[in-house]
């Protein structure tokens, strides 16, 4: 399988035992054989080949420190590793103990009575009940700007732009930030945006095609994001008005729909007709430093998946329902919609009289 062949070949490099006796060289094969079947049983279940790369990585690090196999590793050997050397973020170091801890569930699964036979040793995860992450990702609450300050922050920039030093960097930076607003897309999906990814005749205004995020590492799912009318009218004026300012070719569909400001070194002299698209990092810094200048309210700075929030709730307040909700945001599960809308202003009190005041209506006209 070329996939693992080349992904695996380069993660695997473990050196240990150089003067390992017949024991240590089964004991090395057969460690290499479970983390060859173990990609091969996730290619299986579809992840993306990006996620199988980086699947056994963290097992593979720890067990190169130790210079131990995994069934020598104990939870003690796992806490003073990501404690000391393998310290990382708190996401990061989330995101390595459940990978490790998958493939012990692995192990377990399908080689415990081998590995208890063949080196007398019970396989069991190091994640254990005390060292083990409690959430997955980033639970922390996200309050987006109210609807009246997110449409006075876009009016503003909107006023600022003919007096930017740079002005279609600056246009592009507001027409970026908007959509993001408007279609609820992600930063990494909209930086990828190619021109011929912009639909003018899907639906009512027009719809472009993303590269969404796909769940539980299974890669990219294309899905159609919404442009409204308001979104159809901001696009057209920047491709119209904008888009030929940069380096490169506007009427190429291959070409970004947002390029970066200028061709990287050495290739401007090239006469390479599409230029590179702008980094998500890049976006990022322009939206934050708009924000600084033109947002007002308790709010203190914007990113892009703060928009993505405030879309979602913004539609909600004004009584969008759940489903066309998760729709825009291209969720899989309404669940995950509901975690988006966790600061939507709501009075169930409020909500429970005037339910009850429709139902003695109802009541009141059958009488």
């Amino acid at each position: 399988m070329p996939l693992v062949d080349t992904g695996l070949a380069d993660v695997v490099s473990i050196q240990r035992r150089a003067a390992a006796g017949a024991s240590g060289e089964d004991a090395e094969a057969f460690f290499h054989d479970t983390l060859m079947e173990y990609v091969w049983a996730r290619d299986v279940a579809g992840l993306a080949p990006g996620t199988l790369h980086n699947l056994v990585k963290p097992v593979i690090e720890l067990c190169d420190f130790y210079d131990l196999y995994p069934w020598q590793i104990t939870p003690r050997h796992l806490d003073r590793y990501f404690s000391g050397v393998g310290k990382r973020a708190l996401s990061t170091v989330r995101g390595k103990l459940l990978r490790i801890d998958s493939y012990f569930s692995f192990l377990e699964q399908r080689y415990a009575g081998e590995i208890a036979r063949r080196f007398g040793a019970a396989i069991e995860s190091p994640v254990d009940p005390f060292n083990r992450p409690v959430h997955r990702g980033d639970f922390g609450l996200r309050i987006p700007p109210s609807k009246r300050a997110t449409k006075e922050f876009f009016a503003s920039w909107r006023e600022a732009l003919p007096g930017s030093r740079k002005y279609p960097v600056a246009a592009r930076d507001y027409v970026m930030a908007k959509l993001t607003y408007i279609s609820a897309v992600r930063a990494s999906e909209l930086c990828a945006l190619r021109i011929g990814d912009v639909h003018w005749e899907l639906g009512q205004w027009g719809r472009f095609v993303v590269q969404g995020k796909g769940a539980h590492g299974s890669g990219p799912r294309e899905r159609q994001a919404y442009l409204f009318q308001e979104g159809r009218d901001l696009l057209w004026w920047y491709i119209e008005e904008i888009r030929a300012e940069f380096c490169d070719d506007p009427v190429d569909p291959t070409a970004p729909l947002f390029p970066s400001e200028r061709l990287p070194a050495g290739v401007a002299a090239l006469n390479v007709p599409v230029a590179p698209a702008i980094g998500a990092d890049a976006f990022r810094r322009a939206l934050k430093a708009a924000s600084q200048q033109h947002l007002t309210g308790p709010v203190a700075h914007l990113f892009p998946h703060l928009l993505r929030h405030a879309c979602a709730t913004h539609h909600y307040e004004d009584g969008m329902p759940l489903w066309d909700v998760q729709q825009i945001l291209g969720h899989r599960w309404a669940s995950t919609t509901v975690g988006y809308l966790s600061s939507v202003k709501a009075d169930p009190e409020r909500a429970c009289m005037e339910a009850s005041h429709r139902a003695v209506t109802r009541l009141k006209g059958r009488a």
